[in-house]
Protein backbone atom coordinates (compact mmCIF):
# COMPACT_ATOMS: atom_id res chain seq x y z
CA UNK A 1 0.00 0.00 0.00
CA UNK A 2 1.36 3.42 -0.97
CA UNK A 3 2.64 5.66 1.79
CA UNK A 4 0.35 8.61 2.49
CA UNK A 5 1.54 12.05 3.58
CA UNK A 6 -0.94 14.77 4.58
CA UNK A 7 -0.62 18.53 5.01
CA UNK A 8 -3.15 21.09 6.29
CA UNK A 9 -2.42 24.52 4.81
CA UNK A 10 -4.14 27.51 6.39
CA UNK A 11 -1.70 30.24 5.31
CA UNK A 12 0.72 30.98 2.44
CA UNK A 13 3.24 28.19 2.12
CA UNK A 14 5.51 26.38 -0.34
CA UNK A 15 5.95 22.61 -0.59
CA UNK A 16 8.29 20.50 -2.69
CA UNK A 17 7.25 16.87 -3.22
CA UNK A 18 10.28 14.60 -3.29
CA UNK A 19 8.20 11.59 -4.30
CA UNK A 20 7.38 11.74 -8.05
CA UNK A 21 3.91 13.00 -8.99
CA UNK A 22 2.12 11.41 -11.95
CA UNK A 23 -1.49 12.38 -11.14
CA UNK A 24 -2.75 15.73 -9.85
CA UNK A 25 -6.26 16.23 -8.47
CA UNK A 26 -7.35 19.71 -7.40
CA UNK A 27 -10.74 20.77 -6.07
CA UNK A 28 -11.23 24.30 -4.76
CA UNK A 29 -14.15 26.71 -4.40
CA UNK A 30 -12.83 30.20 -5.10
CA UNK A 31 -9.61 31.89 -6.13
CA UNK A 32 -7.15 30.69 -8.75
CA UNK A 33 -5.49 27.43 -9.74
CA UNK A 34 -2.35 27.58 -11.91
CA UNK A 35 -0.77 24.36 -13.18
CA UNK A 36 2.39 24.57 -15.29
CA UNK A 37 4.61 21.80 -16.63
CA UNK A 38 8.23 22.00 -15.47
CA UNK A 39 11.21 19.71 -14.99
CA UNK A 40 12.23 18.54 -11.57
CA UNK A 41 10.12 17.60 -8.55
CA UNK A 42 6.54 18.81 -8.23
CA UNK A 43 6.10 22.01 -6.26
CA UNK A 44 3.09 23.70 -4.68
CA UNK A 45 2.92 27.37 -3.80
CA UNK A 46 -0.11 28.56 -1.83
CA UNK A 47 -0.36 32.35 -2.10
CA UNK A 48 -3.62 32.90 -0.24
CA UNK A 49 -6.04 30.83 1.83
CA UNK A 50 -9.36 32.24 2.98
CA UNK A 51 -11.73 30.01 4.90
CA UNK A 52 -10.99 26.43 5.92
CA UNK A 53 -7.47 25.13 5.31
CA UNK A 54 -6.52 23.26 2.20
CA UNK A 55 -6.21 19.51 2.63
CA UNK A 56 -3.17 18.22 0.72
CA UNK A 57 -2.52 14.49 0.39
CA UNK A 58 0.21 12.62 -1.47
CA UNK A 59 -0.31 8.89 -1.84
CA UNK A 60 2.10 7.21 -4.21
CA UNK A 61 2.20 9.23 -7.42
CA UNK A 62 -1.17 10.91 -6.76
CA UNK A 63 -1.28 14.41 -5.29
CA UNK A 64 -4.68 15.68 -4.13
CA UNK A 65 -5.50 19.24 -3.07
CA UNK A 66 -9.00 19.84 -1.73
CA UNK A 67 -10.89 20.45 1.52
CA UNK A 68 -11.74 17.99 4.26
CA UNK A 69 -15.46 18.69 3.75
CA UNK A 70 -14.98 18.43 -0.01
CA UNK A 71 -13.13 15.16 -0.56
CA UNK A 72 -11.99 14.23 -4.03
CA UNK A 73 -14.39 11.88 -5.79
CA UNK A 74 -13.72 12.77 -9.39
CA UNK A 75 -15.86 15.38 -11.08
CA UNK A 76 -19.12 13.82 -9.94
CA UNK A 77 -21.50 15.58 -7.55
CA UNK A 78 -19.57 18.87 -7.52
CA UNK A 79 -22.68 20.87 -8.27
CA UNK A 80 -24.73 18.81 -5.81
CA UNK A 81 -22.12 19.49 -3.13
CA UNK A 82 -22.26 23.22 -3.90
CA UNK A 83 -26.06 23.32 -3.69
CA UNK A 84 -26.03 21.53 -0.31
CA UNK A 85 -24.32 24.61 1.24
CA UNK A 86 -21.72 22.63 3.23
CA UNK A 87 -20.13 25.88 4.39
CA UNK A 88 -22.95 26.24 6.93
CA UNK A 89 -20.95 23.85 9.12
CA UNK A 90 -17.96 26.19 9.07
CA UNK A 91 -18.18 29.74 10.36
CA UNK A 92 -14.59 30.76 10.84
CA UNK A 93 -15.60 32.95 13.80
CA UNK A 94 -16.89 30.57 16.44
CA UNK A 95 -20.46 31.78 16.09
CA UNK A 96 -23.40 29.46 15.58
CA UNK A 97 -23.48 27.81 12.21
CA UNK A 98 -26.16 28.80 9.79
CA UNK A 99 -26.69 30.63 6.55
CA UNK A 100 -25.76 34.00 8.01
CA UNK A 101 -23.36 32.83 10.67
CA UNK A 102 -20.19 34.83 10.92
CA UNK A 103 -21.50 37.79 8.94
CA UNK A 104 -21.54 40.31 11.73
CA UNK A 105 -19.22 39.03 14.44
CA UNK A 106 -16.03 37.19 15.15
CA UNK A 107 -13.77 37.41 12.13
CA UNK A 108 -16.38 39.39 10.26
CA UNK A 109 -16.31 36.87 7.44
CA UNK A 110 -19.34 35.29 5.89
CA UNK A 111 -19.62 31.62 6.66
CA UNK A 112 -19.71 30.60 3.03
CA UNK A 113 -16.62 32.46 1.90
CA UNK A 114 -13.57 30.44 1.01
CA UNK A 115 -10.91 30.79 -1.62
CA UNK A 116 -7.33 29.85 -2.35
CA UNK A 117 -4.65 30.97 -4.77
CA UNK A 118 -2.46 28.01 -5.62
CA UNK A 119 0.26 27.40 -8.21
CA UNK A 120 1.74 24.04 -9.08
CA UNK A 121 4.63 22.94 -11.25
CA UNK A 122 4.90 19.27 -12.13
CA UNK A 123 6.26 17.00 -14.88
CA UNK A 124 4.61 17.42 -18.27
CA UNK A 125 3.73 13.72 -18.44
CA UNK A 126 1.41 14.04 -15.42
CA UNK A 127 -2.35 13.65 -15.71
CA UNK A 128 -4.18 16.69 -14.34
CA UNK A 129 -7.75 16.94 -12.99
CA UNK A 130 -9.04 20.30 -11.78
CA UNK A 131 -12.55 20.88 -10.36
CA UNK A 132 -13.67 24.33 -9.22
CA UNK A 133 -16.84 26.10 -8.16
CA UNK A 134 -15.96 29.72 -8.89
CA UNK A 135 -12.17 29.66 -9.15
CA UNK A 136 -10.36 30.43 -12.38
CA UNK A 137 -8.02 27.78 -13.75
CA UNK A 138 -4.88 27.98 -15.91
CA UNK A 139 -3.16 24.85 -17.20
CA UNK A 140 -0.09 24.95 -19.45
CA UNK A 141 2.26 22.44 -21.06
CA UNK A 142 0.68 19.24 -19.72
CA UNK A 143 0.98 16.22 -22.01
CA UNK A 144 -0.54 13.46 -19.87
CA UNK A 145 -4.17 14.50 -20.34
CA UNK A 146 -6.18 17.26 -18.66
CA UNK A 147 -9.71 17.31 -17.19
CA UNK A 148 -11.17 20.65 -16.10
CA UNK A 149 -14.59 20.84 -14.43
CA UNK A 150 -16.09 24.10 -13.20
CA UNK A 151 -19.36 25.66 -12.16
CA UNK A 152 -18.76 29.35 -12.89
CA UNK A 153 -15.00 29.89 -13.10
CA UNK A 154 -13.25 30.45 -16.44
CA UNK A 155 -10.42 28.20 -17.63
CA UNK A 156 -7.42 28.91 -19.87
CA UNK A 157 -5.63 25.94 -21.43
CA UNK A 158 -2.34 26.50 -23.25
CA UNK A 159 -0.05 24.13 -25.14
CA UNK A 160 -1.68 20.92 -23.94
CA UNK A 161 -1.42 17.54 -25.64
CA UNK A 162 -3.11 14.29 -24.83
CA UNK A 163 -6.85 14.18 -24.29
CA UNK A 164 -8.37 17.41 -22.95
CA UNK A 165 -11.86 17.49 -21.42
CA UNK A 166 -13.53 20.66 -20.16
CA UNK A 167 -16.97 20.82 -18.53
CA UNK A 168 -18.56 23.96 -17.11
CA UNK A 169 -21.96 25.27 -16.11
CA UNK A 170 -21.40 28.93 -16.97
CA UNK A 171 -17.63 29.28 -17.10
CA UNK A 172 -15.87 30.06 -20.38
CA UNK A 173 -12.96 28.01 -21.72
CA UNK A 174 -10.16 29.46 -23.85
CA UNK A 175 -7.74 26.98 -25.39
CA UNK A 176 -4.58 27.91 -27.26
CA UNK A 177 -2.23 25.68 -29.26
CA UNK A 178 -3.83 22.39 -28.20
CA UNK A 179 -2.26 19.38 -29.90
CA UNK A 180 -4.60 16.70 -28.59
CA UNK A 181 -8.32 16.05 -28.83
CA UNK A 182 -10.72 18.43 -27.06
CA UNK A 183 -14.10 17.66 -25.53
CA UNK A 184 -16.18 20.58 -24.19
CA UNK A 185 -19.61 20.62 -22.52
CA UNK A 186 -21.36 23.63 -21.00
CA UNK A 187 -24.76 25.16 -20.33
CA UNK A 188 -23.98 28.82 -20.96
CA UNK A 189 -20.19 28.93 -21.08
CA UNK A 190 -18.41 29.77 -24.32
CA UNK A 191 -15.47 28.05 -26.01
CA UNK A 192 -12.63 29.78 -27.85
CA UNK A 193 -9.91 27.73 -29.55
CA UNK A 194 -6.92 29.67 -30.93
CA UNK A 195 -4.23 28.07 -33.12
CA UNK A 196 -5.76 24.64 -32.58
CA UNK A 197 -3.35 22.02 -33.89
CA UNK A 198 -5.36 19.00 -32.74
CA UNK A 199 -7.80 17.65 -35.28
CA UNK A 200 -10.57 16.46 -32.97
CA UNK A 201 -13.04 18.80 -31.25
CA UNK A 202 -16.34 17.70 -29.68
CA UNK A 203 -18.27 20.58 -28.14
CA UNK A 204 -21.82 21.35 -27.04
CA UNK A 205 -23.34 24.30 -25.23
CA UNK A 206 -26.88 25.50 -24.76
CA UNK A 207 -26.26 29.23 -25.08
CA UNK A 208 -22.49 29.67 -25.15
CA UNK A 209 -20.72 30.87 -28.29
CA UNK A 210 -18.08 28.64 -29.89
CA UNK A 211 -15.16 30.12 -31.82
CA UNK A 212 -12.65 27.70 -33.36
CA UNK A 213 -9.51 28.79 -35.18
CA UNK A 214 -7.70 25.70 -36.45
CA UNK A 215 -4.03 25.74 -37.48
CA UNK A 216 -2.83 22.15 -37.95
CA UNK A 217 0.84 21.33 -37.64
CA UNK A 218 2.09 20.84 -41.24
CA UNK A 219 4.69 18.33 -39.99
CA UNK A 220 2.01 16.12 -38.44
CA UNK A 221 -1.32 16.94 -40.07
CA UNK A 222 -4.44 15.30 -38.68
CA UNK A 223 -7.79 15.09 -40.48
CA UNK A 224 -10.26 17.47 -38.87
CA UNK A 225 -12.89 15.70 -36.79
CA UNK A 226 -15.21 18.41 -35.48
CA UNK A 227 -18.73 18.13 -34.05
CA UNK A 228 -20.32 21.23 -32.51
CA UNK A 229 -23.83 21.55 -31.11
CA UNK A 230 -25.54 24.63 -29.69
CA UNK A 231 -29.09 25.80 -29.09
CA UNK A 232 -28.75 29.59 -29.20
CA UNK A 233 -25.00 30.12 -29.18
CA UNK A 234 -23.16 31.40 -32.23
CA UNK A 235 -20.66 29.12 -33.97
CA UNK A 236 -17.66 30.36 -35.97
CA UNK A 237 -15.02 28.01 -37.37
CA UNK A 238 -11.92 29.13 -39.25
CA UNK A 239 -10.33 26.33 -41.26
CA UNK A 240 -6.96 26.31 -43.01
CA UNK A 241 -7.04 26.68 -46.78
CA UNK A 242 -6.68 24.23 -48.37
CA UNK A 243 -8.31 21.66 -46.09
CA UNK A 244 -9.84 18.21 -46.53
CA UNK A 245 -13.24 17.68 -44.91
CA UNK A 246 -16.82 16.71 -45.53
CA UNK A 247 -18.95 19.54 -44.17
CA UNK A 248 -22.50 19.59 -42.87
CA UNK A 249 -23.70 22.58 -40.88
CA UNK A 250 -27.36 23.11 -39.96
CA UNK A 251 -29.34 25.82 -38.23
CA UNK A 252 -33.10 25.96 -37.70
CA UNK A 253 -33.51 29.75 -37.56
CA UNK A 254 -29.99 31.21 -37.38
CA UNK A 255 -28.02 32.92 -40.14
CA UNK A 256 -25.17 31.31 -42.05
CA UNK A 257 -21.96 32.61 -43.61
CA UNK A 258 -19.59 30.60 -45.82
CA UNK A 259 -16.17 31.57 -47.19
CA UNK A 260 -15.55 28.37 -49.21
CA UNK A 261 -16.51 28.21 -52.89
CA UNK A 262 -16.78 24.40 -52.78
CA UNK A 263 -19.54 24.50 -50.17
CA UNK A 264 -23.16 25.34 -50.89
CA UNK A 265 -25.83 26.99 -48.78
CA UNK A 266 -29.34 25.58 -49.11
CA UNK A 267 -32.59 25.66 -47.20
CA UNK A 268 -36.07 27.05 -47.15
CA UNK A 269 -38.10 28.99 -44.62
CA UNK A 270 -35.89 29.44 -41.54
CA UNK A 271 -33.72 26.34 -41.78
CA UNK A 272 -30.41 26.59 -43.61
CA UNK A 273 -27.59 24.18 -44.38
CA UNK A 274 -23.98 24.46 -45.47
CA UNK A 275 -22.86 21.23 -47.14
CA UNK A 276 -20.16 19.96 -49.42
CA UNK A 277 -16.66 18.52 -49.59
CA UNK A 278 -13.40 20.40 -49.19
CA UNK A 279 -10.35 18.84 -50.85
CA UNK A 280 -10.26 15.07 -50.57
CA UNK A 281 -12.90 15.02 -47.83
CA UNK A 282 -10.80 12.93 -45.43
CA UNK A 283 -12.01 14.83 -42.34
CA UNK A 284 -15.45 15.62 -40.97
CA UNK A 285 -16.98 18.89 -39.81
CA UNK A 286 -20.48 18.93 -38.36
CA UNK A 287 -22.14 21.90 -36.67
CA UNK A 288 -25.76 22.20 -35.53
CA UNK A 289 -27.64 25.06 -33.89
CA UNK A 290 -31.28 25.93 -33.31
CA UNK A 291 -31.21 29.74 -33.36
CA UNK A 292 -27.47 30.45 -33.27
CA UNK A 293 -25.75 31.58 -36.44
CA UNK A 294 -22.98 29.57 -38.11
CA UNK A 295 -19.96 31.00 -39.96
CA UNK A 296 -17.32 29.00 -41.81
CA UNK A 297 -14.24 31.15 -42.29
CA UNK A 298 -11.05 30.54 -44.25
CA UNK A 299 -7.53 30.80 -42.85
CA UNK A 300 -5.26 31.92 -45.68
CA UNK A 301 -1.71 30.54 -46.10
CA UNK A 302 0.67 31.67 -43.39
CA UNK A 303 2.47 34.15 -45.63
CA UNK A 304 -0.58 36.41 -45.78
CA UNK A 305 -1.54 38.92 -43.12
CA UNK A 306 -5.16 37.74 -43.08
CA UNK A 307 -4.32 34.47 -41.35
CA UNK A 308 -2.99 36.25 -38.28
CA UNK A 309 -6.13 38.29 -37.66
CA UNK A 310 -7.79 37.23 -34.38
CA UNK A 311 -10.94 35.20 -34.77
CA UNK A 312 -12.84 37.64 -32.55
CA UNK A 313 -12.77 40.13 -35.41
CA UNK A 314 -14.34 37.58 -37.73
CA UNK A 315 -17.30 37.30 -35.40
CA UNK A 316 -18.63 40.47 -37.03
CA UNK A 317 -19.87 38.36 -39.93
CA UNK A 318 -22.28 36.45 -37.72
Amino acid sequence: MAHQTTWSIAEPQQLTFEEPVTELRVRVVGGTVNVVAAEGPAKLEVGEVSGPPLHVVQEGGTLTISYEDLPWNGSQNLRKWFESKPWKAWTGSGSASGEGAGEGGGGGRKAWERSAVISLTLPAASHVQVATVSATAFVSGIAGGTDVNGVSGDATLVGLSGTVKANTVSGAVEAQALRGSLGFHSLSGGLTVVDGAGGSVRADSVSGDMLLDLDPDPAAPQPVDIALNSVSGQVAIRLPHPTDARVEANTATGGVSNAFEDLRISGQLGAKRITGTLGAGTGTLRATTVSGSIALLRREPADTDASSAPLELDKKVL
